[in-house]
């Protein structure tokens, strides 16, 4: 059985959160970090694509070069994670990518940009996206309450939210201004600057260390595996993301292209599709406590993460439309669903595996939980990119689709049902 773990204590009240000084200063940092990499989701393909002339294939590398790390480095970052300090990581994670982002506008001023060095900037960063997401998401139940969780993550998302509808508009408009390359400045701004604010944070951090006869490394995390396996709920959140994100990286890898290539969409109108259609996110991200409250924990899950995936079958059906603005309509409605859903479902699966998992095991069980996700993510890229040329973007899309949808039935089929309420959790998981 997994049990909840003890939190440091800053009053109950979620009103409190606007008063935690520390808080809000991790808060401020990681919304001006996501908007800046909402730059870069948009400026990087642009940058391989029109700068660099690359194929569906190249593509796909490159995107999997973001997720790749995940497919190695998670065990053994969650056991560094579970023992050394979050905040630390999250600081050296932040300034390393700064650091690395950086080089591609001025390789792309000095004329030396090459798809290859995209690759291996690319896949540096990913590694230390790998350390900052299990600490950041073991950390924040150290900085906040249990009672607070589900605001904080509320908070954290209505960040995700609001960056996915500004960032893509302003990452157009600076590929047009400045171009792509250039674009990248700001999310390597936004990550320097994100770094400082948690240099900033004052509280205290314990570190848990190994206990006695605990230092078989292999076996330590092998904790982690061997809990996810067994665990009803934390088994299926697994799936579910992770068959997600296989499909939906399939789609992705070759969306910007197929837009570009195929339907013609110049790079301003498609950073106005994502920033539009992130509109639901955000408008989600404001009532997810209260829906959750009133339906229950368990089924607001399951029903809106279904609105999610069966919006995504929007997007190949622009394959049969022969006009500009309706591709556009099915475009930005697939993408506001998608907001709606995804953001009410990861709010509450984010609150439910932070207090399902005890503080001295966020680390590892949080890597296994990123192996499976993430690495399906790099998986999903190579996957799409080679069907993309094999088979058609088109064809892709509509298979992609088609397995998210598919994803779906690892909530349906589990317990999630009869969970009401985050407190509810531990008996029901006894």
């Amino acid at each position: 059985m997994v049990q909840g773990a003890t939190h440091p204590r800053h009053g109950t009240r979620t009103e409190a959160l606007w008063h935690h000084a520390d808080f809000m200063k991790l808060w401020i940092g990681e919304t001006v970090s996501l908007l800046g990499s909402e730059v870069t989701t948009l400026a990087l393909p642009l940058t391989a694509i029109l700068l660099l002339k690359a194929t569906p294939f190249q593509m796909g590398i490159l995107n999997a070069a973001t997720f790749a790390p995940f497919l190695v480095i998670p065990l053994f970052a969650g056991l560094l994670v579970d023992h050394t300090s979050r905040r630390r990581l999250l600081i050296i994670a932040n300034l390393g990518r700064a650091a690395l982002l950086g080089l591609i506008p001025l390789l792309a001023l000095l004329g030396q940009l090459r798809i290859e060095y995209l690759f291996l900037i690319t896949l540096s960063t990913g590694v230390l996206g790998v350390f900052f997401k299990l600490a950041y998401e073991a950390y924040l139940p150290r900085l906040i309450s249990s009672e607070q969780l589900l605001d904080g993550n509320s908070k954290l998302s209505l960040s995700g939210s609001f960056s996915e509808l500004a960032g893509p508009g302003l990452a157009g408009a600076l590929v047009q201004l400045i171009t792509a390359p250039l674009a990248i400045l700001v999310d390597a701004a936004s990550f320097l600057f994100s770094g400082l604010t948690l240099l900033f944070i004052r509280q205290p951090e314990p570190i848990s260390l190994p206990a006695k006869g605990s230092l078989r490394i292999f076996h330590r995390i092998g904790e982690g595996l061997r809990l996810t396996g067994k665990d009803r709920y934390l088994r299926a959140f697994a799936g579910e993301a992770g068959t997600h994100n296989l499909f939906w990286q399939m789609m992705q890898v070759i969306l910007i292209l197929y837009a570009i290539r195929q339907l013609h969409f110049s790079s301003l109108l498609i950073g106005f599709i994502f920033a539009i259609g992130s509109t639901g996110a955000l408008l989600s991200a404001l009532f997810t406590q209260r829906l959750s409250a009133k339906l229950g924990v368990g089924r607001t899950m399951i029903g809106a993460q279904l609105i999610s995936d069966l919006a995504t079958l929007l997007i190949p059906l622009t394959a049969l439309i022969g006009n500009t603005i309706g591709s556009v309509t099915c475009i930005l409605l697939a993408f506001f669903f998608r907001g709606i859903g995804n953001t009410i479902c990861n709010v509450q699966v984010s609150s439910v595996r932070q207090i399902m998992i005890p503080d001295h095991l966020r680390g590892r069980i949080n890597a296994v939980y990123s192996l499976l996700v993430s690495g399906a993510v790099a998986l999903g890229a190579l996957l799409g990119g080679v069907l993309g040329e094999q088979l058609g973007m088109p064809q892709t899309l509509l298979i992609g689709a088609i397995g998210i949808l598919l994803s779906w039935l690892w909530l349906l089929l589990s317990p999630l049902s009869h969970l009401k309420r985050l407190s509810d959790i531990e008996s029901m998981h006894e």
